[in-house]
């Protein structure tokens, strides 16, 4: 069966520290609530994507994945995950801080859930000025240099516990301010949160696996406090302080730029100037492409097949066809996108 690249119907998530960008931005009507998330591409049970073109079209992508796995997945990729797809893609809108949280690793999850850990990445797309976000620990924790040894552990977490009574968790958490095109890594067991005023992509194993530390005492969307897991969340955690916990990377115009590369995914920041030639088959795996800026055509090499790829939207390109041109489709002839795949070619 001839494939092409995925677009998806509109998956929107209303959620109390959500804002109106996404709806704006994707050309949608404002139902007046707060939109935190889109999920762009998605496999999780509780809200999977429908194709929005093509053969496939109003089948949800779960269903079609099962009758061709390995020419959608890669054949390596449905080996190693049993014919699921392993990521999920958002775009996130922060206009209130969001939750200070943590995500358990793939044994842990495994073991309480029969599901997957949470590893994921942030690229940020837009931030207001003095906007910032939490990314690990700025100081140990106990006041202990050998706080990370398994017998120093417990006072590590004895701390913790004290202070998300004391509701003063955020004072021992790394704060760094941000700009359009930093990128975060966030391995399971990173304590996390993004500030408001943030416009973001991001990467994640495909999970809904999250354990809230604290939130601010608000209410939820309901009018009542929003769960915490303080327990979970002291086992999930990674108390190791880093120096550096911002990922640096190298960006030249009209290149893939590798930003992560990791055993989970591999995500690379393209700018297309003009039109941009991508062959990413040796990689045996499905391709994500987020659009961030500008709209573009998606044009497949074996088939000269195109779809147009608008701003604030994205697509999922099936391995047996990844091989492809971004042929930026607006009145700058310029285009950036994110793409988000699993590289095999150095396994096979």
């Amino acid at each position: 069966m001839k494939l092409y690249p995925f677009l998806f119907e509109s998956n929107l998530h209303s959620i109390i520290w959500g804002g109106d960008k996404i709806a704006k931005w994707k050309g949608l009507p404002d139902e007046g609530k707060p939109i935190g998330e889109s999920w762009e591409v998605s496999a999780v049970p509780s809200s999977v994507n429908i194709i929005a073109n093509g053969t496939f079209r109003g089948r949800d992508l779960v269903s079609v994945i099962n009758e061709l796995p390995e020419e959608i997945l890669g054949k390596a990729v449905a080996r190693q995950y049993d014919n699921q797809l392993p990521l999920l893609a958002k775009f996130i809108d922060a206009q209130r801080d969001l939750s200070i949280q943590v995500h358990p690793n793939d044994e842990m999850a495994k073991r309480l859930y029969g599901k997957r850990g949470k590893t994921e990445m942030w690229y940020i797309i837009d931030a207001k000025p003095g906007a910032f976000l939490y990314s690990g620990f700025s100081k140990p924790m106990a006041h202990d240099e050998n706080y990370a040894r398994p017998e120093n552990r417990e006072e590590a977490v004895e701390e913790y516990r004290r202070r998300i009574a004391e509701g003063t968790i955020t004072e021992v958490l790394a704060k760094h301010e941000v700009k359009a095109g930093d990128v975060f890594y966030l391995p399971a067991g990173r304590v996390h949160a993004i500030g408001s005023g943030i416009l973001l992509a991001e990467i994640q194993q495909s999970s809904d696996v999250t354990y809230r530390i604290f939130d601010y005492n608000r209410p939820g969307m309901d009018g009542k406090p929003r769960e915490l897991h303080t327990e979970q969340a002291a086992e999930a955690l990674d108390y190791k302080v880093k120096d550096n916990y911002r990922t640096e990377y190298t960006y030249q115009k009209g290149k893939a730029n590798p930003i992560v590369e990791s055993s989970f995914f591999n995500v690379c920041v393209t700018d297309v100037d003009g039109n941009f030639h991508h062959d990413l088959k040796a990689c045996d795996s499905f391709v994500i492409l987020m659009c961030m800026h500008g709209d573009c055509r998606i044009r497949l090499k074996c088939t000269n097949e195109e779809v147009t790829l608008k701003e604030g939207y994205s697509a999922l390109i099936p391995a047996s066809v990844a091989d492809f041109e971004i042929i930026a489709d607006n009145k700058e002839k310029k285009s950036q996108l994110l793409e988000a795949y699993i590289d095999n070619s150095k396994t096979l």
